[in-house]
């Protein structure tokens, strides 16, 4: 599979991605966006399944990875914003969106500030913030679990180009934000329009179940999808994977 690479800037960020052209049979194409340490590659046997289906892939690498810039900021809205202008830059009027981790809240948070741009999300294993009035997170939750931990040793034993690529200045940031409060989060929510599809993994995974309750509930049209492994289900599940998402987004 050949895809283009290129670079926009967006300010005082630029923004890496790999690009299969506008001639894909399919009218609206898919953006792929990848979780923390993490880059665009992972992404590479699903983007060539859809592929193959006629529709035009395009796979960013967020800021501080991959081929994209490292930054002096790292806040989860400017995720969101960075495909945001990437989908105005590339002239995108219609799309859909699938955001691993970290990307489940770009992708989100896109989908709360531009409901009329995604026709279907699909949100796979995002860390679900706390909200408003919630229990803050004691000092010894601040350190990282058992998931998060194989997750990163997985991570760099499959793709150790780009875990070295990762600006890890950004980890206690994103960590942060993780795990505090967010009810601008929770509020946007109702905003989404898209149906919305959240895969969650097992009991490896990433994901409160009491939260994600409340999130399904929060969003017009969520179907949840469990899956009996951990934090990666496109990597660890992959043929669950396509087929639990590729009949979601249909054509």
């Amino acid at each position: 599979m050949e895809l283009t690479v290129a670079r926009e800037a967006f300010g005082d960020v630029l923004i890496a991605y790999r690009d299969s052209g506008a001639g894909a049979a399919h009218t609206v194409p898919v953006l792929l966006v990848h979780g923390m340490g993490g880059d665009g590659h992972t992404w590479d046997r699903f983007a060539a399944r859809l592929v193959r289906q006629g529709r035009r892939v395009i796979i960013p690498d967020l800021r501080g990875h991959g081929r994209s810039a490292h930054t002096d900021s790292y806040r989860f809205p400017e995720f969101g914003a960075d495909i945001l202008r990437l989908c105005d830059r590339l002239g995108l009027d219609r799309v859909d969106l699938i955001g691993h981790s970290l990307g489940g809240y770009a992708v989100s948070w896109a989908a709360m500030e531009r409901p009329e741009l995604v026709r279907r999300l699909v949100i796979e294993e995002q860390p679900l913030p706390l909200r408003s009035g919630d229990e803050q997170v004691t000092f010894t939750r601040r350190l990282p679990s058992v998931p998060e931990l194989w997750h990163a040793t997985t991570s760099l034993l499959r793709h150790p180009r780009a875990v070295l690529a990762f600006d890890r200045s950004m980890t206690g940031v994103a960590l942060e934000q993780f795990r505090k409060p967010y009810p601008e989060w929770w509020e946007g929510l109702a905003e989404i329009t898209a149906p919305t599809l959240f895969l969650r993994g097992g009991p490896g995974g990433m994901v409160d179940p009491v939260k994600l309750e409340s999130m399904a509930a929060a969003v017009p049209d969520c179907t949840v999808r469990a899956f009996g492994c951990g934090h990666s289900i496109h990597r660890d599940r992959y043929h669950e994977f396509e087929a639990a998402v590729l009949p979601f987004l249909g054509q």
